[in-house]
């Protein structure tokens, strides 16, 4: 079984109507979130946690972030297929045009 780290993105567009939702809304977007951790089962390692804001450090200095990075969630997936297909259906894809999923495999570092 591998470990993927999954990074969800949005433009500063789809990161506003998110400020914008009606409570109404946030439940039902909180709905499809607790359906596609369901879905996941064992898969789903960590939930992950919502983020905000963010640095680019470089060994120049640090500067915020650009890359629109709204949360993250660590799955398990025998390969890459089976890990995207758990992601097809993410209820992130669906959001709002402009969010969009990264997903990257980790490897153990050498001891």
């Amino acid at each position: 079984m591998n470990t993927y780290l999954v990074t969800y993105h949005a433009t500063p567009e789809a990161m506003q109507k998110t400020q914008e939702m009606s409570p109404d809304e946030m439940q039902a977007g909180m709905a499809a979130w607790a359906a596609w951790f369901e879905r996941c089962g064992e898969q789903l390692v960590d939930k992950g946690a919502v983020l905000s804001g963010g640095q680019s450090v470089t060994a120049a200095g640090s500067s915020p972030s650009s890359r629109g990075a709204m949360g993250y969630s660590i799955i398990q997936a025998e390969d890459d297929d089976a890990a995207e297909a758990l992601l097809r259906a993410h209820p992130h894809l669906a959001w709002a045009e402009g969010c969009e999923i990264e997903m990257h495999p980790a490897m153990p570092m050498p001891a």
